[in-house]
């Protein structure tokens, strides 16, 4: 784990140099944070022009799967620290490169290939840790889901051992839909790995993203510390809203706060983590981890004295952090609704003449009528006004093409 002591100037021999690898929403807000303590900001994306190339210092684009591609611009640019914002990376040329002493990367080159792939954590989880989570089976050809699936029982879920934002994924009530699952799995993988796993149905509550940060004390331990839990509304795997803080059981949380600082710990390294965990009464169940800023933690935009980006750049660099809860806040999110690359965007002013209302815009290039496209915050004082603000100023925002 490497600590940084102090921090240079940019564009100079003293500066202190962050690679963010994937810039997308998420990675923007990391990049705004880093530069306002200072840091050197590089943006890598598979496409250009991407939200956090936008803001960058410097911006590259590549491959990110190419493991020499990859290896010969860390290489280039020597940064101090890597930043992974995707699942989408060579992980093993990260292992490679921070075994070898030339890279370091938050939080870990093991957590980043841990969780780029849904078996290795939820055998982590799961069969090392010990950790509830839902019944699961692991499947490498259409035959095997169809085992695995008559093993599990229905309802159950098929996803892609690699994607993210529900992509992928798919519901099934009964084995007529396992061949289309099979298809959709493959196509909707941030890589086709030819692997899927097989989730049981839970019969939870709510879901909840419990922010989970490692830092450093004074004396450059590692301590961890928790933001309220956040949560969030999910159509086809997909985050539409999210609100903090979610009301639960103290016996609930505690156990929720067990299990996303035993899931961390063994992750190592600094940073944030975005845990999720579903919830029943006082029973709480293992989901998945993203080893940095979820996107339900937008929220946190508007609800907390520091953003969950504020928080990570902090962590990272050896920082003090603060998860206070400012305001109950909520978020909703913004979508494209059109196929078409430089789309515009009416109604912003009347959105934010929502009470306690904000927008987020991100400045992807290239639109899709469900890529999320950017985001509405509102702070209220209860979380129920806050999600209605949120959907009113979300769906005052009308993304138009160029030719409206």
């Amino acid at each position: 784990m490497k600590i940084i002591h102090r921090i240079g100037t940019p564009l100079s021999a003293s500066a202190t140099r962050v690679m963010l690898l994937g810039a997308g929403e998420l990675g923007k807000e990391v990049i705004i944070a880093l530069q306002r303590l200072g840091v050197e900001t590089i943006a890598v994306d598979r496409y250009a022009d991407a939200p956090g190339q936008q803001v960058a210092h410097r911006a590259h684009v590549i491959n990110m799967t190419d493991g020499v591609a990859l290896a010969a611009l860390i290489e280039q640019e020597n940064p101090d620290l890597i930043v992974p914002e995707i699942e989408a990376i060579a992980t093993e040329t990260l292992l490679e490169l921070e075994a070898e002493g030339r890279a370091t990367v938050i939080p870990t080159a093991r957590a980043a290939w841990l969780t780029m792939n849904r078996e290795g954590i939820r055998r982590l989880a799961a069969e090392q840790l010990g950790l509830p989570t839902s019944p699961y089976r692991f499947a490498g050809s259409l035959q095997e889901l169809k085992d695995a699936c008559a093993e599990i029982g229905f309802p159950c879920f098929i996803k892609p051992v690699m994607s993210s934002s529900g992509k992928g994924q798919s519901r099934l009530d009964d084995a007529s839909g396992i061949e289309d699952a099979w298809a959709y799995a493959a196509a909707g993988g941030r890589v086709d790995a030819g692997r899927v796993i097989v989730e049981g149905a839970i019969d939870f509550d709510f879901e909840i993203t419990l922010l989970t940060v490692r830092s450093i004390d004074e004396n450059d331990v590692p301590v961890t510390s928790f933001c309220e839990p956040i949560g969030h509304l999910q159509v086809r795997g997909d985050y539409v809203e999210s609100w903090q803080p979610q009301p639960m059981s103290s016996q609930a949380l505690h156990r929720a706060q067990e299990i996303a600082k035993k899931v961390t710990d063994e992750l190592g390294g600094l940073g944030i983590f975005g845990v999720e965990l579903f919830v029943r009464d006082d029973e709480v169940w293992f989901s998945e981890v993203s080893p940095r800023p979820h996107d339900t933690g937008m929220v946190t935009m508007a609800s907390q004295v520091l953003s969950e980006f504020e928080l990570h750049a902090r962590a990272i660099l050896g920082l003090p952090v603060d998860t206070s809860l400012r305001t109950s806040a909520a978020s909703a999110v913004i979508y494209g609704q059109h196929d078409a690359a430089g789309i515009a965007f009416e109604g912003v002013a009347e959105a934010l003449r929502v009470p306690g209302a904000d927008v987020r815009l991100f400045g992807k290039p290239q639109s899709f009528a469900r890529r999320r496209m950017g985001v509405a915050l509102a702070a209220a004082g209860d979380v129920n006004a806050a999600r209605e603000r949120a959907r009113e100023a979300a769906a005052r925002v009308r993304p138009v093409t160029a030719s409206q």
